[in-house]
C-alpha cells in the first residue's frame, strides 16, 4: 500500500506537466525566437505566427498542423522583432524592423500583408516612421475591431531612437505613433506620443515596450515603461490627439530590464490591453508587466486594472500564485483579453517547481475581471536554457471565444525550438 502511495505522488506531478498537447511548429532550424500569434476573427481554424528574425507560420486546423516558411522584403529587409494580427476583412499583417542594406538597419517599421490566411506575403510592404539617422525599435500593432468611426484601423506604436545603444547624454529615446485607415496601403505621419525621454542605452532607463489597444468605442489605449514607471497615455479621436501629460500607471521597482539566470536577457515591458467584449468588465483595462519588487531572485508577473478610462489605476495584483516570498522566478509575460468572452489570459515562464533554472510555461486565466486567476502548467515537461543562446525578449498569446492559442519558445541546451497549445475552455 505505502508503495503504490509513493507510486502516486510521484506520478502526480507528471500528470499535471502533460495535461495539454504541445506541438513543436518550426521545421526551419535557425534558432527562431521572439514568437507572436494570432486567431483570424472570421475563421478561427486560421492561425498564423511569427518569429525572429524572419519567420511565419499558418495553420488552418485550429494548430494542430502548421506550415514553416521564411518573409522577406526585397525593398526594405527583414530584421525581427515580429508582429502579426488580422484586421476585420481577414487581411493580416506582419510588421518587423528592416534591414534595407548591410550599412542600414532598423530605419524604419515594414507591414508585409497576407490576402490568403498568412500563405503567401506581400514582397516588399509598406512603412512607417523613416526619420534619418534616428532608429526605429521594438514595435507593436493593434486593430480597432468595434463598430466606432474608426473600426478596422491599424495603430502602431514603436521607440526611436536618435542613436541606438549611444551613451550619449545628449541622445534621446521616445514613443512613436502612425496608423493606417485603408488597410496598411498608406501610414500617417510618425507623430511621439511620449511626454518624457529616456535614454539610448536600450535598458531600464530608454523608452520603451509601447504596446497598443483598442477600447469598446474606439479609443486608443497604450502603456511603456521608463526609469521604474509605467507610463499610459490614450487618444479618444482615432489617434488625433494625446494627452498633454501622460499618466503613470505604476510603479515597476528595478525598471523593466533585469537578470534571469540562464537565460541571455530579459525584460518586464507591460502590456496593454481592454476588455471590448459584453461582459461584465466591457471596457475595463488592463497593463500586465513583470518586475524585482520581490527581491532579484523574486521576479513575479503583476496585473493593475483601470475602470476609468486609465484616470486612475489598482494596486499591482501579483498573477502568479506560488507563495509570495518563495524566491521562485516567474517571467516574460504576455497578455491577450478575450475580445468575446472577456476573459483575461496571461502566459509566463515559471520556475516555481525547481531549485535550478529547470522552467515551465504557466497559463494563468481570469474570468472575473482579474480579481482572482487560475495558474495552469501547460508546457509538456520542462526545459533547461543556457545563457550563451539569445532567447528573444517576448512570448506569444491570443484568444477568441474562449480558445486561447499560445506559444512559446523552449531552449534546451543549444537547441531551440517553437512550441505551440491551443486550449478550448467550452470543452
Amino acid at each position: 500500500m505505502i508503495r503504490q502511495v509513493i507510486t502516486i505522488v510521484l506520478l502526480f506531478p507528471a500528470l499535471l506537466a502533460s495535461q495539454y498537447k504541445n506541438i513543436k511548429i518550426n521545421t526551419i532550424e535557425n534558432r527562431p525566437n521572439e514568437v507572436v500569434i494570432a486567431i483570424n476573427p472570421n475563421h478561427p481554424n486560421n492561425i498564423i505566427a511569427g518569429a525572429n528574425l524572419n519567420n511565419y507560420y499558418y495553420s488552418f486546423d485550429r494548430g494542430e498542423t502548421w506550415v514553416n516558411k521564411t518573409i522577406s522584403s526585397d525593398k526594405y529587409g527583414v530584421w525581427g522583432d515580429p508582429v502579426v494580427l488580422f484586421d476585420l476583412n481577414s487581411r493580416a499583417y506582419y510588421f518587423h524592423l528592416s534591414r534595407p542594406s548591410n550599412s542600414e538597419w532598423i530605419d524604419r517599421i515594414v507591414c508585409q500583408r497576407s490576402n490568403d490566411g498568412g500563405m503567401t506575403w506581400e514582397t516588399s510592404g509598406t512603412f512607417m516612421g523613416l526619420n534619418p539617422p534616428k532608429k526605429q525599435d521594438k514595435e507593436w500593432a493593434c486593430v480597432d475591431v468595434t463598430n466606432s468611426p474608426w473600426r478596422n484601423n491599424v495603430y502602431v506604436t514603436w521607440t526611436q531612437f536618435d542613436a541606438y545603444d549611444s551613451r550619449n547624454p545628449e541622445d534621446s529615446s521616445i514613443i512613436m505613433f502612425s496608423y493606417s485607415s485603408d488597410g496598411g496601403d498608406s501610414w500617417s505621419n510618425a507623430r511621439k506620443i511620449s511626454q518624457f525621454a529616456g535614454d539610448c542605452i536600450d535598458s531600464s532607463n530608454s523608452t520603451e515596450g509601447a504596446v497598443p489597444c483598442v477600447g469598446p468605442n474606439g479609443e486608443i489605449y497604450v502603456s511603456w515603461s521608463l526609469n521604474d514607471k509605467i507610463y499610459f497615455d490614450r487618444s479618444l479621436d482615432g489617434g488625433a490627439t494625446w494627452l498633454d501629460d501622460d499618466i503613470v500607471a505604476a510603479s515597476q521597482p528595478g525598471g523593466w530590464a533585469f537578470e534571469i539566470p540562464d537565460i541571455f536577457r530579459c525584460n518586464g515591458m507591460p502590456i496593454t490591453a481592454c476588455d471590448i467584449s459584453d461582459s461584465p468588465y466591457k471596457g475595463t483595462l488592463y497593463i500586465n508587466f513583470s518586475d524585482i519588487r520581490g527581491g532579484k531572485d523574486n521576479t513575479d508577473i503583476f496585473l493593475i486594472k483601470s475602470t476609468d478610462g486609465g484616470n486612475s489605476w489598482s494596486d499591482a495584483l501579483r498573477v502568479n500564485d506560488d507563495p509570495a516570498g518563495s524566491k521562485k522566478m516567474q517571467f516574460m509575460s504576455w497578455m491577450h483579453v478575450d475580445p468575446v468572452s472577456g476573459a483575461i489570459n496571461i502566459i509566463f515562464y515559471d520556475r516555481r517547481n525547481f531549485d535550478d533554472s529547470r522552467t515551465e510555461v504557466v497559463l494563468a486565466r481570469s474570468t472575473d475581471g482579474g480579481e482572482t486567476f487560475v495558474n495552469t502548467v501547460i508546457s509538456e515537461s520542462a526545459f533547461k536554457p543556457v545563457k550563451g543562446v539569445f532567447f528573444g525578449d517576448y512570448i506569444g498569446i491570443n484568444s477568441y471565444n474562449d480558445f486561447v492559442a499560445c506559444i512559446w519558445q523552449r531552449l534546451e541546451g543549444y537547441e531551440i525550438s517553437i512550441q505551440y497549445c491551443g486550449i478550448d475552455f467550452k470543452k
